[in-house]
């Protein structure tokens, strides 16, 4: 991995090889592709998706979709929510997801937020023991889908 990862804006440019992605066979029930990510946020847009590419260096290796500064109701979490992060299989294993967070980390408290959401589905090969050794905890709720809900306080540094 190099030093620095960009959050990049998606664009008629970047678009196909974000899309190309792809999460390890074993994680596809854990994460949604980027093309279910942009149905998502277009048939949502009450959840005020953002999203950006990953970039290392020119390279696309990941993606992260967030619902941005939304006011909180029934079956959309926020204000902040971390709705998608991936990183494609061919990436996995450098530190890419730990960068992502600090990234994104790093934009919310500019904003002034002060806790992150994010949810996951358990089980084996879930990503719930990468978000918990982030310093996610476990709100003791669950999603309608049965997603367990994970809070992460943005008061310090991981």
């Amino acid at each position: 991995m190099s030093a620095q990862i960009r959050l990049v804006e998606i664009t008629e440019t970047n678009r196909d090889a974000v899309v190309a992605l792809r999460v390890h066979p074993s994680q596809e029930r854990f994460v949604a592709s980027v093309e279910r990510s942009f149905r998502d946020a277009r048939e949502n847009p009450e959840a005020k998706p953002w999203f950006r590419a990953v970039c290392d260096g020119d390279t696309p290796v990941g993606f992260v979709m967030l619902c941005w500064d939304l006011v909180p109701r029934p079956g959309l979490l926020g204000p902040f929510f971390l709705w998608r992060l991936l990183v494609d299989a061919e990436h996995q294993g450098r530190g890419y997801g730990r960068a992502i967070l600090n990234e994104v980390v790093a934009l919310l408290r500019a904003e002034g937020a002060t806790e992150l959401l994010t949810s996951c589905v358990p089980g084996e090969g879930s990503p719930e023991p990468f978000y918990r050794g982030y310093g996610f905890v476990p709100t003791g709720e669950t999603d309608e889908d049965g997603e367990v809900i994970l809070r992460l306080e943005l008061g310090s540094r991981p």
